[in-house]
């Protein structure tokens, strides 16, 4: 009961309480499990990320997004059957600008430990980080991500109902803004998996921005299981409004360590 009350305490505080943040746009493209890094593991992922179709001009200091090839690498490892810490460093490239270093992101998370035997998978993350002036509107942003999934035969789905607020920069006096992010698949064969991604940030949760404002992105994906170490994940996105970077493609390739 001690274990069960902590846990509770733990996603309790940090949903109500915490300060959250813009998420890191374009350089970590994914919809969360809820599953976290198996304990004494390590997982390290590459997200490679290219904006096809983006802004094009400079908008509030921001350098635009079009034909920008953005490379993060995320560390994650497993403390306990509940408990991981992230880390992602972010990096931008394009043609005049060389490659630049973007910022930093630390993202612990607390789940609900497999041997609960709950119905669906049940995680929230805090992502806490900077990132520079040049590629961001927001300096230092704080993310809360919970995360409800479950697997039903052959098919998958999972809500992530992010919560960003941002400490500096041009969104602080938005407060919370509502970034509610889904995926659902189905699992063609036991390696091959297809289904459809969605992104969207929908202004302050005490009144949403207009639709014209509002950022929505859909991204037919594919996820490849080859193998228990092996995370491959890939697909197109597009942009449904003109505050969206229009074309964007993505791949994550992640691997788990013993150690």
């Amino acid at each position: 009961m001690v274990r069960v009350f902590i846990v509770i305490a733990a996603l309790t505080f940090c949903t109500w309480f915490a300060p959250c943040a813009r998420a890191q746009d374009n350089y970590e493209i994914q919809v969360y499990g809820a599953e976290t890094v198996e304990p004494g593991h390590t997982m390290v992922e590459l997200h490679s990320n290219f904006t096809i179709d983006g802004s094009k001009q400079v908008v509030d200091g921001v350098l635009p997004t079009n034909h920008a090839e953005h490379e993060t690498v995320e560390i994650t490892h497993g403390f306990n059957d509940w408990f991981e810490v992230g880390f992602y460093v972010f990096t931008s490239a394009k043609n005049g600008q060389g490659w630049q270093w973007v910022g930093d992101h630390i993202r612990p998370r607390v789940r609900v430990p497999e041997k609960w035997h709950w119905p669906v998978g049940v995680s929230i993350s805090n992502e806490l980080g900077y990132q520079r002036r040049k590629y961001s509107a927001d300096t230092w942003t704080w993310e809360i991500r919970p995360i409800v999934d479950q697997k039903v035969g052959r098919w998958y789905w999972s809500l992530n109902p992010t919560l960003d607020r941002s400490f500096h920069g041009a969104s602080v006096n938005q407060g919370v803004v509502f970034s509610p992010n889904f995926k659902f698949s189905y699992d063609f064969t036991p390696k091959i998996a297809g289904g459809l991604e969605y992104y969207g940030s929908v202004g302050p949760v005490t009144g949403l921005d207009p639709v014209s404002q509002q950022q929505h992105q859909i991204f037919p994906a594919i996820d490849l299981n080859l193998a228990p170490q092996w995370e491959i994940n890939f697909g197109l996105g597009v942009g449904l409004t003109g505050s969206t970077d229009h074309l964007i493609a993505k791949m994550i390739l992640g691997y788990r360590f013993n150690f």
